[in-house]
């Protein structure tokens, strides 16, 4: 039968079978092209996938059931031969072909997974990007699909390394960098990236080594941050800002080379002198920490003795104005009076003047005591009754005897 391993010189020479046939995978064709394809980035591993061969013989024996032997002889007439070779083969054939086209077909379903990006290739060229779920490319070889993660963090560490047992070591290659004043400082810091879900053709196309490019490119980075900085701002008060800018730096330098990598985060996570010298620098540090507390507290006098003194000047200030605004306002007044004493006297200068020497003698004997002499009287005093003095103390025995009451 045709079907049978019987023919072919002893090689296994059925249509579908392990031979040198064209659909064969016999020593002479090594490289079937219906063998199993390669791993479809995140699909099915090649080593779990449906043998084609062993698919192949299940068809050879559903085309036996289909078409099964004559009992008899093995003349035409005693009805002991099979079905003849050109009237059956050429249909077991045709549909052999249906089936592995289907099955061939069948191949070129794929899934992505939530959190990835199926990229699709068709004749070594990118065609597009799928989102997750099931989906449709041409075949295996003609076609390929790579569905990179692109919502995990990756995290390279710089500067350290794990030793394998809980433990890190130090490497100064890493993080030994020069400052802007000539300084030496030892910094050790964390990347975090992740695949540019816009671009993961770039990062599966562009570089060769993802983790590497994004090493050389921190280190580079922080190189240049660092030597644009003094030693003493490093070590204090700049961390965010040169983890900012780091960052920025990384993510410029990486977009030039279409690495098609996020930068999410760099955090610096220990910023010290060299080894040799921190003792020194913890010195010097604690020296600057005691001048900020006395500069601190000069700043905290000085606040509360200025605005104090600042105070007492204004005041004084004020009173000078309130005096001068005074003397100003009294000087104003008399001139005024004066005007006005001077305009009455030219208009009667005698009558003017008598009473000026009236009002005058007034205020002068005004709180004095008076003796008046007249020289027509007989001694020339005369009797003087202080009417003032009187009615003075008759209010004081008043009050004094509403008291004792």
């Amino acid at each position: 039968m045709p079907w049978n391993n019987q023919s072919g010189g002893g090689k296994g020479g059925g249509p579908w079978g392990g031979g040198d046939g064209p659909w064969g995978n016999g020593p002479n064709r090594p490289n079937n092209p219906w063998g199993n394809g390669p791993n479809r980035g995140g699909g099915q591993d090649p080593q779990n996938s449906p043998d084609l061969e062993e698919l192949l013989r299940r068809s050879q024996e559903r085309l036996k059931r289909v078409f099964p032997k004559k009992g008899g002889g093995g003349g035409p007439s005693g009805g002991g031969g099979g079905p003849s070779l050109g009237g059956i083969g050429a249909r077991g054939v045709a549909l052999a072909a249906i089936v592995v086209a289907v099955i061939y077909g069948l191949t070129g379903f794929y899934t992505v997974r939530p959190g990835e990006v199926g990229v699709e290739l068709v004749l070594g060229r990118h065609v597009g990007n799928t989102m997750p779920g099931l989906r449709y490319n041409v075949p295996y070889p003609f076609g390929e699909v790579y569905t990179p993660d692109v919502l995990r963090i990756r995290e390279l560490v710089i500067g350290t390394r794990g030793s394998g047992r809980g433990s890190t070591v130090d490497m100064p290659a890493e993080s030994l960098m020069l400052t802007g004043d000539e300084n030496i400082v030892d910094i050790d810091f964390k990347v975090q990236w992740q695949v540019d879900r816009d671009h993961p053709a770039n990062f599966l196309f562009n570089i060769e080594d993802p983790e590497g490019t994004v090493k050389q490119v921190a280190e580079s980075a922080m190189r240049e941050v660092v030597g644009r900085r003094n030693i003493q701002p490093i070590l204090t008060q700049e961390r965010q800002q040169i983890q900012l800018a780091v960052q920025e730096l990384m993510q410029q330098t990486l977009d030039q080379y279409d690495a098609g990598i996020d930068v999410t985060q760099v955090q610096m996570q220990k910023v010290d002198p060299p080894e040799q010298v921190i003792d020194a620098f913890r010195d010097v540090q604690a020296a600057r920490a005691d001048q900020e507390t006395a500069q601190n507290r000069a700043d905290a006098y000085a606040n509360e003795v200025v605005p104090q003194a600042r105070g007492e000047a204004a005041k004084i200030v004020e009173d000078a104005q309130a005096y001068r605004d005074q003397v100003v306002a009294e000087a104003t007044g008399q001139a005024d009076r004066f005007l006005s004493v001077y305009e009455e006297y030219a208009k009667a200068p005698d009558v003017t003047r008598q009473r000026i020497y009236l009002e005058t003698l007034e205020r002068v004997f005004s709180d004095t005591d008076k003796i008046i002499i007249d020289e027509s009287a007989g001694n020339g005093v005369v009797p003087f009754l202080p009417l003032d003095r009187m009615s003075q103390s008759a209010s004081g025995n008043t009050t004094q005897s509403q008291g004792n009451r």
